[in-house]
């Protein structure tokens, strides 16, 4: 069973994500298929500003909630941005990346999670 704490930081990235007017949010619950992490978070962007500012809000609004990114990759090409915080792992692509390496089909084994799931437990 997924910690909340999981939960509670894959809920932050989601709203950071939308917040930046992310195209196609995708919550892919992976923690039983992978040891790699809980959750994946997959958004696209349409140009290489709106990608590296969707990074951005998610990385503030996860450090103003206590949590730390332990690594970042591609943020100089911002094709696709990979953000490692340990029990989530949010990837921002840009259209023709997010085709091209289609991670929901490579994870397909995971369970897809709606914005509603991830806070129907909050309350």
């Amino acid at each position: 069973m997924t910690d909340k704490k999981a939960k509670d930081m894959a809920g932050i990235a989601y709203r950071a994500l939308d917040d930046k007017k992310a195209e196609d949010i995708r919550v892919i619950n992976i923690e039983k298929v992978s040891v790699l992490a809980d959750y994946f978070l997959i958004a696209s962007g349409t140009n290489r500003n709106q990608v590296q500012a969707m990074a951005d809000n998610v990385d503030e609004m996860l450090h103003k909630a206590g949590y730390t990114v332990k690594q970042i990759e591609g943020y100089q090409t911002a094709n696709w941005i990979l953000m490692d915080y340990g029990d989530i792992i949010v990837h921002i692509f840009d259209r023709e990346n997010r085709l091209f390496y289609d991670l929901e089909r490579i994870w397909r084994d995971g369970e897809s999670i709606s914005l509603e799931d991830l806070e129907e437990e909050k309350v």
